[in-house]
């Protein structure tokens, strides 16, 4: 066993070792059960330590005294053949079966997973069961640890464990005596619900027993055993050797593979479906590595951090939220204040009374982000392997905290960072997540949210079949989802993650399978869904400097298609179907403004498109929906001058027409972004609108009235209350200046010079002016706007 020869110990205890093996009962992540572990073990002094885990992992245990392997980490297993059929074994700092691997590591002492192995566990199906189910129906699922608070009158399980255990440390003269309690406590609760609704734990427990006598054999009785609190009286039970190797006959098999990988504080929280999770990791880890004053030192942490937020916080406050948390615990009759009471402490005096601060305390310090590290050394699929490396050139390290960043595709390592997650993502490893910018909005531009979260390391394992390296898996993985696409916008938007991931083998294949496709697809829609993804992946290969000339052909001939199919397949809609039809009248428009700004060779696109266009405003069969929606992208491109427009709506928003196509092209023309500015700066169509809808015979406006409440609901509130502000007044309702009559409703030709000066005064306060300033200072200003 590494870590040299086994350190001399003295004498065990008197009675350690009378009954047989050293059975330490624990809970999982308990820091209280950590220590007592710890303690036991330091009086015990036995000649192997069995811990409860896959034996697959035993080679794995050498690795802890490694500096690089730092908890919270966790042993994954996977099956060789199917990665995504995986299981984990979680352990922090203060999980009693991580310091009980440390312990026997630092001196030299054999230590063991003895748990069922992972080969069978993962072959076993989540509903395989071996029993009567109306007995494990009446004998349902048993929390140990809230049936045993419940029983001490406690309606918090973490409360009672608080107080049974965390805030009550092992005695030094009798560090056995916590898990003798917890034994008998638990061999109750077995006999009162038997399996407690876990019928696969007696086969566990079979096997558990079995190797607990083979380490019986080898090392005698002086045998230490760390195993959920759980398990002890079944282990502690007379079975038959006969007996445990029937319960494991027949048990499926999978061939598997084990390592250590990164874990976080968060992974272990209950609210992450862990099911052996805890309310608080953070805090835990706290009261383990606390040396004294537990209380005090968190509640100084809890300082630290308001701190870094720009609260003020005092030592004043600190002083007296640790009195109130003292005094909440004396009131409450704890031992010591626990999380509760703390939680009370920085809410009151720290907080100010607030939820929100208190809620960033609980999320990065009562929960936690801390993320795990695990030495190059631990086995990993060659895949892990190249992608550390290039974390590592690239600077990115993973972290469990959410971040944001920002990227600038001009820089060579921007560039690189960027066509690394963009290969993640392609993989199905979705460490990064792409975002909205804040900044510019160029294409030169990228912004990611990065999280890394431990399940990432089994999608690479998914992944590693792909290939030995990011940039050949990513590839093969491209090559093989143009294959198998079956939608054409699925093989444009691969092409574009193609140009996005720099993948240049891959690109010419994509390609290939996009031009077919394209070629057979008769479909419009599908036409019109896959443009923009082309349009977009020519922009990007711009920025990147790639070949994109396969591309230009194919998004030319795809636009062109797309204007000879568009008008028939807009012709008897359907509501639903004009809508989505819709929207993809929209994404031609835009891709085809960037195709023509990006190509050379082809200034016919954008009048062809124009054409189209035309004819669909003008077309009785299509919905009104597009013909409105039409002719407002004709007036954006300046196509259409006002007057054309209000003859267009005249038309459409007659007496003859029925209100629900009225109200559709209303919909399709000033519906969107920039719909409500349209109607503020043009108030003839405002005032077309306005005509029509006071038009609407009463039986029929409410079936109009969904309609109408969709397209105006999604106007800017400034940009409603002014057309309500205007439709109030009427047309005709201002006057202009120098006491002309306005032309149209709150407008004049020349500006209210009235109105103007009215802001004098506020310019003169907000420019600190005094009042002999005030004269020379208004002309000046006044002439600004002469």
């Amino acid at each position: 066993m590494p870590g040299g020869e086994r350190v001399s110990e003295a004498p065990p205890p008197a009675g350690a070792f009378e009954t047989g093996p050293l059975l330490l009962g624990v809970r999982h992540h308990g820091p209280g059960s950590a220590r007592a572990v710890r303690a036991a073990l330091d009086a015990a002094a036995p000649a192997a330590v069995l811990i409860e885990g896959p034996p697959e992992a035993d080679p794995l245990i050498p690795l802890a005294a490694d500096p690089g392997l730092r908890p919270p980490v966790a042993l994954l297993a996977h099956a060789v053949d199917e990665p995504g059929r995986s299981a984990f074994w979680p352990m922090a700092e203060f999980s009693p079966e991580w310091v009980a691997i440390r312990w026997a590591v630092e001196r030299g002492v054999p230590a063991r997973f003895i748990d069922l192995p992972a080969t069978h566990s993962l072959a076993w199906e989540e509903d395989t069961g071996d029993g009567d189910p109306e007995e494990e129906a009446e004998h349902a699922r048993v929390d140990p640890l809230a049936a045993l608070a419940e029983a001490a009158g406690y309606d918090d399980p973490e409360r009672w464990w608080e107080d049974a255990v965390e805030h009550r440390g092992p005695g030094r003269s009798e560090p056995f005596a916590p898990f003798a309690a917890l034994e008998d406590a638990m061999g109750a609760l077995r006999e009162r619900y038997g399996d407690g609704g876990r019928p696969r734990d007696r086969v566990r427990e079979a096997y558990m027993r079995l190797q607990i006598r083979a380490a019986r054999r080898e090392f005698g009785d002086e045998v230490a055993v760390v195993c959920g609190a759980w398990h002890v009286p079944a282990l502690r039970a007379k079975a038959t050797v006969t007996a445990d190797r029937a319960l494991l006959k027949g048990l499926p098999k999978l061939k598997t593979d084990l390592t250590w990988v990164p874990w976080t504080h968060r992974r272990l929280a209950r609210s992450s479906g862990y099911g052996a999770g805890i309310d608080s990791p953070g805090w835990y880890a706290h009261l383990f590595g606390a040396p004294d004053r537990p209380v005090e030192r968190w509640l100084t942490k809890v300082a630290g951090l308001l701190r870094e937020e720009d609260r003020i916080v005092s030592s004043a406050h600190v002083i007296e939220a640790v009195r109130l948390a003292d005094t909440l615990a004396v009131m409450r009759g704890r031992p010591l204040a626990g999380l509760t009471e703390t939680t009370d402490a920085v809410r009151a005096v720290l907080c100010e009374g607030s939820d929100v601060p208190l809620s960033l305390v609980y999320d990065r310090l009562v929960v936690g982000d801390v993320l795990g590290e695990v030495p190059e050394s631990a086995p990993a699929v060659p895949l892990q392997r190249d992608l550390a490396r290039e974390q590592r050139r690239l600077r990115l390290k993973p972290e469990a905290l959410e971040r944001e960043l920002e990227l600038d595709l001009r820089k060579d390592t921007d560039a690189a960072r960027g066509r690394l997650l963009h290969r993640l993502r392609l993989l199905g490893v979705g460490w990064g997540e792409p975002a909205r910018s804040r900044g510019s909005t160029g294409t030169f531009r990228e912004t990611w949210r990065l999280r890394w979260e431990p399940e990432l390391s089994v999608r690479i394992a998914e992944a590693g079949v792909w290939g030995t390296t990011v940039l050949g898996a990513a590839t093969a993985k491209a090559e093989a989802d143009a294959a198998g696409a079956r939608a054409l916008a699925d093989v444009t938007a691969l092409a574009e993650q193609c140009l996005l991931a720099g993948l240049p083998d891959a690109l010419p294949v994509v390609m290939r399978v996009l031009a077919d496709r394209a070629a057979l697809d008769t479909d419009v829609s599908h036409l019109a869904q896959a443009l923009p993804a082309l349009v977009r992946s020519l922009r990007y290969g711009d920025v990147r400097g790639t070949d994109t000339g396969a591309l230009a052909d194919v998004a030319a001939a795809l636009a062109e298609r797309v204007f000879i199919g568009l008008p028939p397949a807009c012709t008897t809609l359907d509501t639903d179907a004009a809508q989505e039809m819709r929207g993809h009248v929209d994404a031609v428009h835009g891709a085809v403004g960037l195709l023509a700004e990006t190509l050379t060779g082809h200034d016919g696109l954008r009048p062809r498109w124009r054409a189209v266009l035309r004819t669909l405003s003008q077309r009785d069969t299509v919905p009104g929906l597009l013909r409105g929606r039409a002719v407002r992208l004709l007036l954006d491109d300046g196509v259409l001058e006002a007057d054309d427009v209000a003859r267009l709506m005249g038309l459409a928003l007659s007496p003859g027409i029925l209100p629900g196509d009225a109200a559709a092209w209303v919909e399709g023309f000033v519906g969107g972004g920039g719909g409500g500015l349209l109607l503020v700066h043009d108030e003839r169509l405002l005032g077309l609108v306005d005509a029509w809808l006071t038009s609407v015979p009463a039986d029929a406006f409410t079936d109009v009235l969904p309609l109408l409440r969709r397209t105006f609901s999604a106007y800017e509130p400034g940009v409603r209350r002014t057309l309500g502000e205007l439709v109030r007044r009427g047309p005709g309702g201002g006057a202009g200046a120098a006491g002309h009559p306005a032309t149209s409703s709150g407008f004049a030709p020349e500006p209210d010079a009235g109105r103007a000066d009215a802001v004098l005064p506020v310019l003169r306060l907000l420019l600190g002016l005094a009042p002999e300033q005030a004269q020379s200072t208004d002309d000046d200003l006044a002439g600004v706007g002469a």
